[in-house]
């Protein structure tokens, strides 16, 4: 009889990783920051061979590769996979990434807006210039995101590119991730003179950027796919905006339960996910 394949179990990630004071200066400051080892290698390989299985099955592209418009040619992109399996969930809600975003924060505590798979096909197309927050009806500018790439990531697999200092001058235009958006914030870079900053990666290190922060990601120019990760925090204590945007409607109603704009964002779709009141 053959042997029943065993269930690859997730770890719990709850140590603290451990964050500088000037690393925290330099995310302030900057927008974006480059933290190694988050999880060892083979956590990451773990977490790649439950995340990639969970997505596989959630995700509904259809279309081949090169009959996608350029969003869909940049990533599968897979939402909320915290909901839909207790392994994913460990990742997702670990507390020790979610201590790291209040830190680089400087914020009280943090909680969930949504986690989701980015998976770079090979021969996948670049992502376009953007700014992650056009997307979110959060009132806010204490929002952060971890971007883990879960295998090693040369820069031709495709990292991700940030202009740097750009999330001071907040919201620079009202235009989703698209054709548009590229040359349009091709034309900005240069006009404001960002300084640009990729990175190599190795399975387990993050970025963590902020919302405002403008960025795009090469296309992947080798025959592995790009295994990314990533998770949305915001601060504890936020509180939802009236949609500003046509794209925000639908963000209200899968990550925030349908909040009213100026209520708390506290609903059960945005745990509390760390708290600095825990470590008393």
């Amino acid at each position: 009889m053959q042997a029943k394949e065993q269930k690859l179990v997730m770890p719990e990630f709850t140590a603290d990783y451990g964050v500088r004071p000037d690393q925290t200066r330099k995310y302030l400051n900057e927008g974006h920051i480059l933290l190694r080892g988050v999880i060892t290698p083979e956590e990451a390989e773990t977490a790649r061979q439950v995340i990639a299985d969970v997505s596989a099955r959630h995700n509904k592209e259809t279309k081949a590769l090169k009959d996608r418009d350029t969003y869909h040619k940049a990533f599968l992109q897979t939402g909320n996979l915290w909901e839909k399996d207790a392994e994913v969930k460990k990742f997702s809600l670990a507390k020790r990434f979610a201590k790291i975003a209040a830190k680089l924060m400087d914020v009280d505590g943090v909680r969930m807006y949504h986690d989701q798979a980015l998976f770079k096909e090979p021969g996948g197309g670049h992502t376009p210039w953007h700014q992650d927050q056009y997307y979110w009806p959060l009132d806010t500018t204490k929002t952060i995101t971890m971007w883990m790439p879960l295998v090693h990531a040369p820069l031709e697999l495709g990292t991700l590119v940030f202009a740097t200092g750009s999330h001071i001058d907040g919201p620079l235009a009202s235009i989703h991730i698209s054709d548009e958006a590229e040359a349009f914030f091709n034309r900005t870079v240069m006009e404001k003179e960002y300084p640009l900053a990729i990175n190599e990666m190795r399975a387990g290190d993050a970025t963590f950027h902020s919302g405002w922060t403008l960025h795009k990601a090469p296309g992947n120019a080798t025959n592995r796919m790009r295994a990314a990760m990533t998770i949305i925090y915001f601060a504890d204590g936020t509180k939802v905006h009236e949609p500003r945007n046509q794209h925000q409607p639908a963000d209200l109603k899968v990550f925030l339960d349908g909040k009213a704009p100026g209520s708390v964002a506290d609903g059960p779709l945005n745990p509390l996910l760390w708290h600095k009141d825990w470590e008393k």
